[in-house]
């Protein structure tokens, strides 16, 4: 698969090194290429989810925001529920987080899939990464090459910017299942950082926040974003790694300088300069330009091993300002356990390392006041043949399968998606996830608290 500019999205399992114990070990690219239609010129998608033949999957979508009716969906039961806007405080022990979430009481179900698979089961979501780095100058009112690979111009060329994205939310809200409405929520992970300062991975990209005018150009790209959605019912996942590289610069995020105020006095100019100022910022803008929309921050699971983790991450992701999101989440893998393998590399999952995952989500979760979703959950099975896109995992089929231990850990929705362009996808693994998600609506779905 061709590569694009240097998009590294290093989104790695749970025995990677991490905060206070060395940076993670960089992964091979992630590339891929935005599907052409009609024979129009697209621009290389870098961020993307690649399926067979280099096509980015088209699905994408999740809850919607806090304060509105969920009515489609393999298990909304429709209610008001506003989960945005106060600060957590931190959950009680034993207590449910995740109740109401999106005015739903069971366990959401998505994917980052194309059209066919979305419309093949009662799938609840559907994701889409948007990266490639932000426009160098301006907005880029229109699409040209000079725009880069900017993902609001990963549609055609000849067509307004943000495309990719309002088009999702179109297909998401007409979804069907066995020929009925059953809409599903639309979800974007935003992951520009990186790519746009040009800088290494890890902790030294965090340093391009204290530069007023890359901030400047990084939230004016957020804000585009969230005009595009308006009012749509969308679920925001913010900047996978990023908040763990702050992490490893300073425990403190309130002491990591970021250029807040002279980035973007428009609409931050009483937050703080610093990366607690950055992200009550960014959720502060989804509250003004996308209220609809509910909005979390990747906590990073790369230090598992260190005993109290989970709080400790949970305590940082406070301090960063986290419990004013409606959620937070975090990836088990970023690539199938037998690609891995392959690589002489052990990421499976026994019943241990499964549990300890689960209770560090759930100390974090506790530590913060808000429920976890888990995302970019590899797809593999164990009826595949480690060949490329059909490579053997047991995350699946270990997670339909402990579902109380889901409710126990304030899960509130599983999002699943290849993390590079070789691994398993949904439209590759045999029909494994559409059946397992079809059979759990067909049983009646799982509660989110028990």
């Amino acid at each position: 698969m061709r590569k694009t500019k240097a998009v590294l999205c290093v989104l790695v399992g749970l025995a990677n090194a991490c905060e206070g114990g060395g940076p993670k070990t960089p992964d091979p690219e992630r590339t891929g290429g935005a599907a052409a239609t009609g024979g129009t010129i697209v621009v290389p998608v870098t961020g993307g989810l690649a399926s067979p033949g280099g096509v980015v999957a088209t699905g994408g979508a999740k809850p919607a925001t806090g304060g509105v009716v969920v009515t489609g969906g393999i298990h909304a039961t429709g209610g008001v529920v506003a989960t945005g806007g106060a600060a957590g405080t931190g959950g009680a022990p034993g207590a449910c987080l995740g109740a109401g979430f999106l005015g739903n009481s069971k366990l959401l179900i998505g994917a980052s899939m194309t059209d066919a698979t979305a419309v093949a089961a009662p799938f609840d979501a559907r994701y889409l990464y948007l990266a490639g780095g932000v426009p160098e100058t301006g907005s880029c009112a229109t699409c040209s090459t000079a725009c880069g690979s900017w993902w609001g111009c990963w549609q055609d060329y000849a067509k307004a910017p943000g495309l990719y994205a309002s088009d999702l939310i179109k297909k998401a809200g007409a979804a069907t299942w066995q020929g009925s409405a059953h809409s599903q929520i639309p979800v974007f992970t935003y992951y520009e950082q990186l790519q746009s300062s040009k800088l290494a991975e890890g902790k030294t990209q965090v340093a391009a926040l204290n530069d007023a005018a890359f901030v400047t150009r990084y939230l004016d790209d957020w804000r585009f974003l969230l005009k595009v959605i308006g009012q749509a019912k969308v679920l925001l996942y913010v900047e996978p790694d990023l908040w763990g590289y702050i992490r490893q610069v300073n425990v403190d995020p309130h002491v990591v300088p970021v250029k807040v105020k002279a980035g973007n006095a428009t609409d931050c100019a009483d937050e703080e300069d610093s990366a607690a100022g950055f992200s009550r910022c960014m959720i502060h803008m989804v509250r003004k330009y996308a209220p609809n929309a509910v909005v979390g921050l990747n906590a990073s699971a790369w230090n598992i091993g260190a005993a109290g983790d989970g709080v400790a991450c949970g305590n940082f992701m406070k301090a960063l300002g986290a419990g004013e999101g409606d959620f937070l989440g975090s990836d088990p893998s970023d690539r199938d356990a037998g690609y891995y393998e392959s690589q002489g590399v052990n990421r499976w999952w026994d019943e241990a390392g499964a549990q300890k995952f689960l209770d560090w989500n759930q100390a974090v979760a506790e530590t913060v006041g808000r429920p976890m979703i888990l995302w970019q959950i590899p797809l593999g099975n164990m009826s595949l043949d480690n060949t490329v896109n059909h490579y053997k995992d047991n995350r699946v089929d270990f997670l339909f399968s402990h579902l109380p231990a889901l409710q126990a850990a304030h899960v509130v929705a599983l999002l699943f998606g290849a993390g590079e362009g070789k691994q398993t996808t949904p439209e590759t693994d045999g029909g494994n996830l559409v059946a397992k998600t079809t059979a759990l609506f067909q049983a009646g779905g799982s509660s989110i608290c028990k």
